[in-house]
């Protein structure tokens, strides 16, 4: 006879662990399945000072913190890639590589995947000098020149983690000004090794067997420039993992699940989608932990009501 979970949670960053630590808390039987904890937030090594609790916190001591609460709260576990998900007489089916999970309901929470550039010569210098995680390749560019496409907060952030390794940081955003917040903006200043170039888009990446150089176009003066640089980090935003979800829910033009914002359902009864892969505006650790908290009390609800239990 096949198990058959309460509530299957798909990822475990901030979203999905919250929302096993409230269905635990509502002696919901809950499997997640997640192929690393922590997503984007676990390979930051910024310090993180808007979440509340703490006036300063590295990425992976929050997510450690997360994790030991996810453990004291008796979840099952299981590392591994969902592939699929299906639903048939009210039972969620949720497949991956190697096995296939039971539920009554399920969270979507396994957040988004590194946005490329898709440009000439960045697939071929990815792991020779491309790179989409400046935590986990940063030191190997101790006393380099690199790039840090993206003027947003995430390319401050790595930047700023880039100045403890790397000689001269350039800094390349696309629109005419830079959309970091103003602290991160500052912090930048301060190291003394970053240059921001705006108006500028990349047109290819060179190498031979490393990446050597990087070339934009001026948008303002249409002039193409060259940039004679050992590394390339990548930080123009994210996209949802959400392909094993499709036939299920509904997407917007960016590939982000629609919700009902007050519970995070979908249009598939029992199936709720949180955190950066569904269609908020507002993509913070806060905020993904808020609607982890919401799912799980929803699919509670919706257990309950189905099942009469």
């Amino acid at each position: 006879m096949r198990k058959i979970y309460d509530l299957i949670i798909v990822g475990a960053g901030p979203a999905g662990i919250t929302s096993a630590i409230y269905a635990r808390r509502q002696n919901l039987k809950t499997l997640v399945i997640t192929k690393d904890f922590g997503g984007q937030i676990g390979r930051k090594a910024v310090d993180i000072e808007n979440y509340p609790g703490f006036k300063k916190i590295k990425g992976p001591e929050l997510i450690n913190r997360f994790k030991e609460h996810l453990k004291a709260s008796n979840a099952e576990i299981k590392i591994g890639q969902v592939d699929k998900i299906t639903k048939e007489n009210n039972i969620f089916c949720v497949s991956t590589l190697e096995e296939k999970f039971f539920s009554k309901a399920v969270i979507l929470a396994s957040g988004a995947d590194p946005r490329p550039l898709e440009v000439p010569g960045e697939k071929e210098f990815i792991g020779k000098g491309v790179s989409y995680c400046a935590i986990c390749d940063g030191p190997i560019f101790r006393n380099k020149t690199v790039a840090v496409i993206g003027g947003g907060n995430a390319g401050f952030e790595s930047a700023i983690f880039l100045s403890n390794y790397a000689k001269k940081i350039y800094i390349l955003e696309y629109s005419s000004q830079v959309s970091a917040d103003e602290v991160n903006q500052e912090t930048v200043q301060k190291t003394g090794k970053a240059e921001i170039i705006t108006n500028a888009k990349v047109k290819e990446i060179k190498g031979d067997n490393l990446v050597n150089a990087l070339v934009y176009e001026d948008l303002k003066t249409k002039e193409e420039k060259i940039l004679k640089v050992d590394g390339v980090f990548v930080e123009i935003g994210s996209q949802p993992a959400t392909s094993y979800a499709k036939g299920l829910v509904d997407f917007n033009e960016r590939d982000e699940i629609k919700v009902e914002f007050e519970t995070c359902e979908t249009k598939t009864p029992g199936l709720f989608a949180v955190g950066d892969l569904n269609v908020g505006r507002f993509k913070q650790i806060i905020t993904a932990c808020g609607e982890g908290a919401k799912a799980a009390l929803a699919a509670y609800n919706y257990i309950k009501k189905v099942y009469k239990e």
